[in-house]
């Protein structure tokens, strides 16, 4: 196998305006959308691409952290670095200086997260394959030698962790049918905060011509009588059938949030997303408690594997979002996935990064993990600044093909190597 040495770090601030509306929510207006960009250059033609997004402002820290976190990976071969990667980066997120930053959280954790998905994208590409074939080619013991399971000892132990991925290896070829199927996705861009009504119906009604059966609303107005309007409105509009999410994006206290969730009922929700600050897991907990049936989701901002412990030991959660933009990159996604099949619950990603990496993600949580294939959201604002844009035909998520993550940017390389 031909050596794939790290030979250089270089870092990228690249911000893409949205059109005005595009991305908005309770708390985020006007932002654009960003992504802290970490190039590993590489002494053969290929080079690792790791992505994180931010909403435009203090991207250029994140950059910063990358720089200072990362020289040490320069030097190392890409397998070498790769076959305890786990050890890496636990070494890499007790930065004895940095982590009072944190820990686990903020600025470092998001460069770590950049850094390592960097790693993943050029340990693909130098195998020639895309992220999901190289994860499912893994034996079991490989896969976990990927993760730092530190702090998790109580939940999950390196044994069951292995014996997770062991015990689907029999039944994979009945999951495999989703490559050439596609992984079913659902449309995020019909219901941003800041859409008159109208353009709400308009743009659910291309969607579901395109094929889309599952809608995200965005709620959390002041307004609480806007919600329950635009939110039966879409019931109506997208008819029985269809499934539809509300994301309060944390707006609401634990009375409001108790107090909406009972008007919203009637109209069926399939989750409700981030309905209070993301740190208060006993308001989850009482919330979760009040509206059963009614899922909650989060992770959009649960920033690293142990808080997903606590809100999973606390049934606060019933669809973890964890996002590898967010916590420690695909490492800690993996940790957490492994986590929530431990504890018997659906993994559906956020995706502020347009479902670029999380397309590979999920289809190895579902064929190696035996996690239902629920689906994946789709936000399609960034598709044409990608080298190798998801692509999503009749509500689908096209199988990527192309060697490494799906993160290389247009015009974004590495100048060095």
């Amino acid at each position: 196998m031909t050596e794939h040495r790290i030979t250089s770090l270089e870092t990228r601030d690249v911000r893409f305006p949205l059109e005005q509306g595009a991305g908005s929510d309770a708390v985020h207006s006007g932002a654009e959308y960003a992504f802290a960009t970490a190039l590993f250059g590489c002494d053969e033609k290929v080079f690792g691409t790791g992505i994180v997004l931010t909403l435009g402002l203090g991207n250029q820290l994140v950059c910063e952290a990358i720089e200072w976190l990362g020289k040490e990976l320069i030097g190392r071969e890409i397998e070498e670095l790769m076959a305890n990667f786990g050890a890496v980066a636990q070494k890499l997120a007790q930065h004895p200086q940095l982590r009072w930053l944190g820990p686990h959280k903020g600025v470092v954790h998001l460069a770590l997260a950049s850094l390592t998905n960097a790693c993943f994208d050029l340990w693909a590409k130098s195998r020639n394959v895309p992220l999901w074939r190289l994860l499912l080619d893994l034996d079991a013991s490989k896969v976990v030698d990927l993760l730092d399971l530190s702090y998790l000892e109580d939940v999950l132990t390196r044994d069951e962790a292995e014996m997770t991925l062991r015990n689907h290896v029999s039944s994979r070829q009945q999951r495999e049918g989703i490559l050439p199927s596609g992984y079913p996705g659902y449309d995020t861009s019909v219901g941003w905060f800041q859409y008159e009504d109208n353009q709400v119906k308009d743009l659910a009604r291309q969607a579901m011509e395109k094929g889309f059966h599952a809608f995200k609303l965005k709620v959390g107005s002041r307004d609480g009588q806007r919600d329950v309007r635009r939110a039966f409105m879409l019931r109506e509009l997208a008819g029985a059938n269809a499934l539809i999410m509300l994301d309060a994006n944390q707006q609401w206290s634990l009375p409001s949030a108790l107090a909406m969730c009972q008007k919203l009922r009637d109209m069926s929700p399939y989750f409700v997303e981030e309905p209070t600050h993301p740190d208060d897991i006993r308001a989850h907990r009482r919330l979760a408690e009040a509206i059963k049936p009614i899922p909650i989701a989060l992770g959009e901002h649960v920033p690293n594997r142990i808080m997903f412990k606590n809100f999973m030991q606390a049934e606060a959660v019933q669809i973890v979002q964890v996002d590898c933009t967010r916590v420690a990159g695909i490492s800690e996604f993996l940790t957490v996935s492994l986590l929530a099949r431990k504890f018997g619950l659906r993994v559906v990603p956020h995706v502020g990064d347009m479902g670029q990496i999380h397309q590979h993600l999920v289809l190895f949580n579902h064929i190696a993990m035996g996690h239902e294939a629920v689906f994946l959201e789709c936000i399609p604002h960034l598709q044409p600044h990608f080298v190798n844009p998801a692509r999503i035909e009749n509500g689908v998520y096209v199988t990527p093909q192309a060697p490494g993550s799906s993160s290389d940017l247009k015009g974004v390389r590495p100048v060095t190597r």
